[in-house]
């Protein structure tokens, strides 16, 4: 891997981490709701369920 490549993609978790958690909780709620549903539509398997292989 090149490690300054890593590091911007780091910084910007981070700084997405640290936005997520000055939401005000039901905000942070709205977002947890969005992102969970994204995962659905998406195909993303059930809690516990195996993954196709591809």
């Amino acid at each position: 891997m090149d490690a300054s490549k890593e590091r911007p993609n780091e910084a910007e978790g981070l700084r997405l981490i640290r936005a997520f958690l000055t939401l005000p909780p039901d905000k942070r709620a709205e977002v947890i709701a969005l992102v969970e549903e994204l995962a659905r539509v998406h195909g993303r398997p059930e809690e516990g369920a195996e993954a196709s292989p591809r």
